[in-house]
C-alpha cells in the first residue's frame, strides 16, 4: 500500500500534521511505539480524575491561530496556573511577584521590594557571572535564589548550581505586582476531558498503529511512503553517527489518597535540596474535578539513560554542538521531515510545538 506521509509519533506535532495533510485529501498512516496518542501530553482517567501521566500540562499562548486550532478539537476550561512554592515548611507564591516579596520580607510595595533586591545584587558585587549560580544572584540577589531557586535547580540538573553554565538563566521575571498567574497569558486552560480526547479528535478517522517501533516497522514493512515525519530523536535516527545527545528525564511516583483534597493547589514546587521531589502534581484540581479520593504524582529529576522517556534536552555547549552535525544531514534528506522536541532537540511549550507544526505543514502545502 502507498501512503503520502508516514508519521512517527502521535503527540501533538504528529496529530496536527496528520490531521492537516489528510483534509488536504493525503493518505496518512500514524505510528507510536508507546500503547498511546498524545505522546506526552496523555491523560488517564483513574478514579474519575484525568492524570496527566507525564507530568503537569498547562496550555498557555499568546497565537491567535494556535488558540483557535486547538479549540477546534476540544473545549478549555478557565484554569490558572498558580503554582506555589514550599521551603522548609513554608509556602510562597510564584512567579516571583509582590505576594512572594511581601512573604519574604514583609514589605508592601514594589518600591521597597525593588529596594532589597537592588541592595542584595549590590552587596554581592558580582562582575561577569561565571556560573548559574552567579547569574541568578546577580538577577535577583540572594533570598531569592536561595529560597526559592537553588535546591530546586540542582534536583532539576542533578548538578551544583555552580557547575551548571550561567547561560541556561539568561532571564528570571520579577513581577512588581501582586499577580500569581504563572504564565500571564493571553489565553490559558486545560481541555475539558483531558488531552488524550483532544488528540483523539484531532487524529479522527486517520490510520493509527500504537505499539510500533519505526527502526523495526520500516525494515519490516511492504508499504511504501512518499515522505516521513520524524517526531522521534533525531540521533537514533542517524544511528547515533557522532555520539548521543543528553537528556534529563523525570520518575513519577503516583498515590492515590482516600482523602478530597490533598494540597488545595494543582502545583506545590519543593525547593529545598533536602527533599528529594521537585513537586507534588494533584490532577483533579486541572479540571475542578469532584471526586471522594484524590491522586498525586511526586516528580523526581533524574539522569536519562536509554529506555527511559527522554524529556528535557540539555541543551549545553556541548550537546549544541552535537545537535548541529544531525541538523546538518537531517538538512540532506529531502523525504524526511523532524519535528517535535526530540526531532529538532528543543524543550518546547505545547503551543510551540502547535505552531511549529502549523509552520511545517504551510511549508508543505506550498509543495503540493
Amino acid at each position: 500500500m502507498t501512503y503520502d506521509y508516514l508519521i512517527v509519533g502521535a503527540g501533538l506535532f504528529g496529530a496536527v500534521f496528520a490531521r492537516e495533510m489528510t483534509d488536504c485529501g493525503k493518505r496518512v498512516l500514524v505510528i507510536d511505539k508507546r500503547d498511546h496518542i498524545a505522546g506526552n501530553a496523555y491523560c488517564e482517567n483513574i478514579e474519575g480524575i484525568n492524570v496527566h501521566k507525564y507530568g503537569a500540562h498547562i496550555f498557555h499562548t499568546n497565537n491567535d491561530e494556535v488558540w483557535e486550532y486547538v479549540n477546534k478539537f476540544a473545549k478549555f476550561n478557565d484554569y490558572i496556573n498558580m503554582p506555589e512554592a514550599m521551603y522548609k515548611g513554608k509556602k510562597y507564591n510564584l512567579p516571583f511577584n509582590m505576594n512572594t516579596f511581601h512573604q519574604l520580607w514583609g514589605v508592601n510595595t514594589p518600591e521597597e521590594a525593588k529596594a532589597k533586591i537592588d541592595e542584595q545584587i549590590k552587596d554581592l558585587n558580582i562582575g561577569e557571572p561565571k556560573n548559574l549560580e552567579e547569574q541568578a544572584l546577580k538577577l535577583v540577589g540572594k533570598d531569592v535564589y536561595e529560597t526559592l531557586i537553588k535546591g530546586y535547580t540542582e534536583k532539576q540538573w542533578g548538578r551544583k548550581c555552580k557547575d551548571l553554565p550561567a547561560f541556561i538563566i539568561t532571564r528570571l521575571p520579577l513581577r512588581f505586582e501582586y499577580n500569581n498567574n504563572y504564565f500571564n497569558a493571553k489565553y490559558q486552560g486545560i481541555p475539558i476531558g483531558g488531552y488524550t480526547k483532544m488528540v483523539e479528535n484531532m487524529l479522527s478517522k486517520i490510520e493509527v498503529k500504537l505499539n510500533t517501533d519505526f527502526f523495526k516497522f520500516i525494515t519490516n514493512t511492504q508499504d511504501v511512503f512518499n515522505k516521513v515525519i520524524f517526531t522521534g530523536k533525531i540521533d537514533e535516527f542517524f544511528e547515533y553517527k557522532y555520539g548521543k545527545l543528553e537528556y534529563r528525564t523525570v520518575k513519577f511516583e503516583n498515590e492515590t489518597l482516600n482523602i478530597e483534597d490533598f494540597q488545595g493547589n494543582a502545583v506545590v514546587n519543593y525547593t529545598e535540596y533536602e527533599i528529594p521531589y521537585t513537586r507534588i502534581i494533584e490532577h483533579k484540581h486541572f479540571e475542578f474535578t469532584k471526586a471522594p479520593k484524590t491522586i498525586i504524582s511526586k516528580e523526581y529529576p533524574v539522569e536519562y539513560k536509554d529506555g527511559m522517556e527522554a524529556f528535557y534536552p540539555i541543551n549545553d555547549e556541548k550537546n549544541t554542538n552535537l545537535y548541529q552535525k544531525y541538523y546538518k544531514l537531517a538538512q540532506k534528506q529531502d523525504k524526511i521531515i523532524f519535528g517535535g522536541r526530540l526531532g529538532e532537540y528543543k524543550y518546547y511549550d505545547m503551543d510551540k510545538t502547535i505552531e511549529k507544526a502549523l509552520e511545517q505543514v504551510k511549508k508543505e502545502k506550498s509543495t503540493f
